[in-house]
């Protein structure tokens, strides 16, 4: 037992649970908390330029990285500037721990008009955490830490939350340090497993849809064991991408709205979804059985209500059925009708211009060992299909959040998780301007993070939706630029226009070699829809 402060007990703790970075505002509530991060050598504190980019970088850390991402911030405005980035995680299902600061704990809930007060702060984020704590005493901390931990760590990743008042952070108290436990993963039950071995030994042409879950499970090298065990192709969703190589013959990619292969589906006869809502809108043509298998009984049936339940983690649930799969029957061999099946899928995909040609240069550009963080824009939209990926944390989306703005930020959160690789984002020019003063964040902090800005001055997507529907009627949508040049130098960053695919691959290339982060402009014309 020792005698520290609360902000203190709070920094060892993280420390304890083996956090590196923190993304973070300080603000007055926050004061002996920041104290106590000053102390502790292991933690390094990247200040942001605006509360939202805490949590995307959070987010980008983690899902690049595999570590659980931090953020801080001060409560009220500073939580709910916040909630963008964590309601992302939470769509992704990403482990991001966010600590926020409260009014003095006697004044929660009195509406008297302190600082930053929100009644009800713990419950406005609520839809968007799996977890969330208020802390009044210091000595409470250290456990409080660890259970936020172990949250992160046990079922479905999804954010936390723990706050506490500046007088819990500033009290001297004994205080006992905990070690974090750990929670071994639990895969599907022996019954289950029964069920599951005899469905898929039974099935003359099954199909399994992938997706993150099998990515946050690092069940990747088991994937592909089962995959090439069973001789089934591979569909993944838009968070799947990567749990499966698309280089790989069995693989189909990732399903698009407009999708050829849907008409395909009644020539399998059962399908598997491995850590997947089925969500995506292919699956509503699935016209067999389906087996969903998942670490978050309340994902079950949500899409598909006839599915049949499996719960559990995907790394631990897939090496148990390649265990009973092998004890009952040797590895299938290949199969020339799917083969005939594959074929039609890689056929059928269809090219887009003038999208095709500019992700096809990004794609060239970036090693497999890359982090693509597809923001929501034209490019962006279409590198779900028209970007294949081969490794796992190597491809970074919204999720069905969709939300612009994020792109940069989250790559600047990726950057410092994988210093080692390249990381790019591609953003519209309205999306990035959500946060490009996060430029001075990676220039002060040297993250070296490329962005790709397309511009078109527009919010384009909208435009040309309203065009299309309102006979040619546009209004709220276009949109009056700065000059992205003297923005990018005023920043300090490098800068690059690229005015054609040739270009942009070449500014790309040469990005990464550079040790400085990079702003590259594309201007575009309006493009056609990406589906």
């Amino acid at each position: 037992m020792s005698k520290m402060t609360g902000g203190e007990a709070l920094a060892k703790s993280l420390t304890l649970n083996k956090v590196e970075v923190i993304f973070g505002l300080p603000g007055v509530q926050l004061y002996h908390a920041l104290d106590g991060l000053s102390k502790e050598k292991q933690i390094k504190f990247i200040t942001t330029r605006h509360e939202q980019a805490t949590t995307y970088m959070a987010d980008g850390y983690s899902r690049a990285s595999g570590k659980i991402g931090v953020a801080m911030v001060v409560p009220g405005p500073g939580l709910q500037n916040a909630s963008a980035g964590i309601g992302t995680a939470y769509s992704a299902s990403s482990p991001i721990l966010v600590i926020s600061g409260q009014i003095e704990k006697d004044s929660i809930g009195l509406d008297q008009g302190k600082l930053h007060e929100i009644n009800d702060q713990i419950d406005t984020i609520a839809p968007v955490t799996k977890w969330r704590k208020r802390i009044t005493n210091a000595e409470e901390i250290p456990a409080a830490v660890n259970e936020a931990f172990n949250q992160l760590k046990t079922g479905r990743p999804r954010p936390v939350e723990i706050e506490i008042p500046p007088e819990t952070l500033a009290e001297v108290t004994n205080t006992d340090l905990v070690e974090p436990g750990v929670n071994p993963p639990s895969p599907i039950s022996d019954d289950d497993l029964k069920i599951l071995t005899q469905e898929l030994l039974n099935s003359k042409n099954p199909l399994l849809w992938v997706g993150g879950g099998v990515i946050s499970s690092n069940a990747t090298s088991e994937l592909l064991e089962l995959v090439e065990f069973l001789q089934c192709p591979v569909i993944l969703t838009n968070q799947g991408k990567g749990a499966f190589p698309e280089n790989h013959e069995l693989c189909l990619g990732s399903l698009h709205r407009n999708e050829p292969y849907m008409d395909k589906m009644k020539e399998h006869d059962i399908s598997l979804a491995i850590g997947t809502r089925l969500g995506i809108a292919a699956t509503t043509t699935i016209n067999h059985k389906v087996i969903q298998l998942d670490i978050d009984e309340k994902e079950i049936g949500i899409n598909h209500p006839q599915a049949i339940p499996m719960i559990g983690d995907a790394k631990a649930s897939i090496q148990k059925l390649l265990k009973s799969l092998k004890a009952q029957s040797s590895p299938r061999q290949p199969n020339e009708s799917l083969r005939e099946l594959l074929k039609f899928r890689k056929n059928a995909l269809t090219t887009i211009e003038p999208q095709a040609s500019l992700t096809n240069a990004l794609r060239d550009a970036m090693p497999d060992d890359s982090v693509f963080i597809s923001g929501m824009t034209q490019i962006g939209y279409y590198s779900r299909t028209g970007y294949p990926v081969n490794l796992p944390r190597t491809h970074i989306t919204s999720s069905y959040y969709g939300n612009l703005g994020y792109a940069y930020p989250t790559a600047l959160g990726a950057k410092v998780g994988r210093p080692d690789i390249p990381v790019l984002a591609v953003s519209g020019d309205g999306g990035f301007l959500f946060n490009s003063q996060e430029m001075a964040t990676a220039k002060q902090f040297n993250i070296n993070a490329t962005v790709v800005v397309f511009n078109d001055n527009a919010y384009g997507n909208v435009m040309r939706d309203q065009k299309h529907n309102f006979d040619g009627r546009v209004y709220g949508s276009e949109l009056e630029n700065p000059n992205f040049e003297k923005l990018a130098e005023a920043y300090g960053l490098n800068f690059y226009q690229s005015n054609s695919p040739e270009e942009l691959n070449e500014h790309v290339k040469k990005s990464f070699t550079l040790n400085e982060p990079t702003f590259i402009e594309v201007p575009v014309g309006p493009m056609p829809r990406p589906w």
